[in-house]
């Protein structure tokens, strides 16, 4: 039996748009900071705000993005996201104060929530169910990309401390990302199910299936209840994470290894990048465990060793383990999440699980930070480690039992 092709127009069309989206977070992620300490005269507290605000701004819209994509079209939603996003790429120009700045970060940090729910919702509909893990490993594969490119390319933009230029390119990256979205195509957008569609009803999770639509405001009208054990999961994976991306730089400056940041970033996004095809093959064949174990047993270890780091091949070291287990990690939470929701609440799902990685995310920063204050930068990777610990007890508390008694229960009535 041939396998059903994953590398369709359609996927790529959706890759590539992501990959352009991603790559202008991670550029203003970079240049940003910058750009507020330089030019608008602002402080540490305030130059923290710029990615302190677009999280916010990304994390009150994500409840409700998940509900308008499942309401009103994957395509359609990821279009307005995109066009909110390159007019807010386009409002920065009128900028001329940090209050307005900050404004238009918040509304940015909004439009960047709509698109990458629905894009991934999007992406999660053309992956054919039988390699549902497969595919979308290769879709987070290009915010991997993005991951290496992007801080690079922010560095080079604001080297003549140019904000014109910066903004320029943002600009033409983003407005490059909602064209792609534009050509893309989504059929049975308009009410017809098609067979993908209908193929997935027919493989869809027994847990997991459709029920009525309830009237009225009710949690469950803007959160996956069958996606939020897992997401949950990834809010404690984020939380111990945002220590690499907020703190890297400061720590590697403490043990005199400053030059080794860069590099750190690159191997741990190369090996995301090299271990993908595998990773969603073995999600694909065999349980996530076998995938979830080992995944979250490196990005510990990685994190103990960082700890313990001396020198720059100790820190490299443990980018590859950190990266390996990261790789494995992140497509495996989205796709549970998407494969554990009935089909129609796809958009809710990947909601659902962003809402709770950006909050794992915000909050991580925050208190290990505050750890970082108190002790040094070796203990926050510590306790983050120890984070790392939690997170494999929290996924078999949350997802490992309860899967493993209802397939249980499931058996017995089938043998009754």
């Amino acid at each position: 039996m041939l396998k059903e092709k994953i590398w369709t127009r359609n996927f790529v069309t959706i890759c590539v748009s992501s990959f352009f989206m991603f790559l202008t977070f991670y550029v203003l992620t970079t240049a940003f900071p910058l750009y507020v300490r330089d030019n608008l005269h602002g402080g540490q507290q305030q130059m923290g705000l710029v990615i302190t605000i677009y999280v916010i701004g990304g994390v009150l819209i994500r409840p409700f993005s998940g509900q308008w994509v499942d309401r009103f079209g994957k395509r359609k939603m990821a279009i307005i996201g995109m066009i909110i996003f390159l007019l807010a790429c386009l409002s920065y120009f009128g900028t001329k104060g940090i209050i307005l700045f900050l404004i238009v970060r918040f509304i940015h940090g909004m439009s960047y929530a709509v698109a990458s729910t629905a894009m991934s919702t999007v992406a999660a509909t053309i992956v054919p169910v039988s390699r549902q893990g497969e595919g979308m490993g290769y879709y987070t594969m290009f915010m991997s990309i993005a991951m290496v490119v992007g801080p690079a390319l922010g560095l080079f933009l604001w080297k003549d401390q140019n904000i014109n230029v910066l903004l320029l390119a943002i600009c033409i990256i983003a407005a490059l990302s909602l064209g792609f979205a534009f050509v893309l195509k989504m059929p049975g957008e308009k009410g017809r199910k098609t067979a993908a569609v209908q193929a997935a009803a027919a493989t869809a999770d027994p847990i997991a299936q459709e029920q009525p639509a309830k009237k009225g405001w009710r949690l469950s009208s803007f959160l996956e209840p069958a996606a939020l054990p897992i997401s949950l999961v990834g809010f404690i994976l984020s939380f111990a994470y945002s220590s690499l991306s907020s703190f890297m730089a400061s720590f590697t400056d403490e043990i005199h290894q400053s030059q080794v940041t860069g590099t750190f970033f690159m191997v741990f996004a190369v090996m995301i990048v090299v271990f993908r095809p595998v990773i969603g093959k073995v999600f694909d064949r065999y349980k996530e465990h076998y995938l979830y174990y080992p995944g979250i047993g490196l990005f510990a270890v990685g994190m103990f060793l960082l700890s313990q780091a001396h020198s720059a091949a100790m820190v490299l070291f443990a980018g590859v383990n950190m990266g390996i287990g990261y790789g494995a990690l992140l497509p495996c939470f989205q796709t549970l999440a998407i494969k554990l929701s009935p089909e129609h609440r796809r958009g809710s799902a990947n909601g659902t699980f962003f809402l709770m990685f950006d909050l794992g995310y915000g909050l991580g920063s925050y208190f290990m930070g505050m750890i970082a204050s108190l002790t040094d930068y070796r203990m926050m990777y510590l306790v983050a480690g120890i984070v790392a610990v939690i997170c494999a007890g929290g996924y078999y508390i949350l997802h490992h039992r309860p899967r493993a008694k209802k397939a249980v229960r499931a058996q017995q009535a089938n043998v009754a």
